[in-house]
């Protein structure tokens, strides 16, 4: 499926042009304790950006809070010390836009100011609805990702009678949410939620189903599944260090589907598998 073109507004003034091609979003997890490894050490994780940008990446999304199932939460000021001194770094030293994957409108703000133009926020204004006026305030991009729960109740809350339905009511929850909190539509990309309330079944049954969700949301879509255990039987059992292949397989069919933007790990990688995707969504 060929993806519908939009333009996103940025807090810096830049402008995202989605669907001409799917675009890369890097993870930079400055945490100690992510699923599939972070890099705690500030000058380290500055240098992975800068080496993500050089291989093509076109955002750095940079996270200080492991939301993997079954996370202990971090609290504002710890996850505000790994974010905001990297953040800082990165908005003298690189020329693409930088994310940050947050709940809290705290972090938020003090990335905002930190030089961050997009928040990602996991949860769908959910755990911290301030989080929108931030946005709003900041003229900042947003993202909204379906889930339920918090990452230790969000396993018992996969149940669904109608997956495409439920998830495209919930977000268009927290996409009302965001403008009722003045947050501009033209300013928000939608995320599916791939792993998060969702059995195996059901991240596969959002990969296959991604032309549906297109359509009646109606906004440029994220999808995120690098290295994700609903991954792990089919790559045979493997840690999420070693599904890279695995993933291969999931960004393939996110670009078939009309991904505009796919957040991966491998940044060198990927690109080569997403531009292969869509030399095959765009000859179909």
């Amino acid at each position: 499926m060929n993806p519908r073109n939009f333009t996103i507004q940025l807090a810096d003034g830049r402008v995202l042009s989605l669907g001409v091609r799917c675009l890369i979003m890097a993870i930079l997890n400055v945490t100690p304790d992510s699923f599939a490894g972070g890099i705690a050490d500030p000058e380290s994780a500055i240098a992975a950006a800068l080496r993500m940008e050089a291989e093509g990446a076109d955002l750095i999304d940079v996270g200080g809070e492991s939301t993997r199932p079954g996370a202990r939460a971090t609290p504002a000021d710890e996850e505000l010390s790994r974010v905001v001194p990297v953040i800082n770094a990165l908005a003298l030293r690189l020329k693409i836009p930088i994310s940050v994957d947050t709940r809290k409108s705290p972090v938020a703000r003090a990335a905002l100011d930190a030089g961050a133009a997009i928040v990602n926020d996991v949860s769908g204004l959910r755990h911290d609805p301030a989080l929108a006026t931030v946005a709003a305030d900041a003229n900042a991009a947003l993202v909204l990702m379906h889930s339920r729960g918090d990452p230790d109740t969000m396993g018992e809350r996969a149940v669904y009678d109608d997956l495409v339905g439920e998830i495209v009511q919930e977000l268009r929850a927290s996409l009302n949410a965001a403008e009722r909190a003045g947050v501009a539509p033209e300013r928000v990309i939608l995320d599916p939620g791939i792993g998060f309330a969702k059995r195996a079944s059901h991240s596969y049954g959002v990969l296959a189903r991604l032309p549906q969700l297109a359509a009646a949301l109606d906004r440029p879509l994220l999808v995120g599944a690098s290295r994700k255990s609903f991954l792990r039987e089919a790559a045979g059992g493997r840690p999420a260090p070693e599904r890279d292949w695995a993933t291969a397989a999931a960004v393939t069919a996110a670009v078939l589907g009309g991904a505009h933007v796919v957040r991966v790990h491998q940044v060198a990688e990927m690109i080569q598998v997403v531009r292969v995707a869509e030399e095959i969504r765009n000859a179909g």
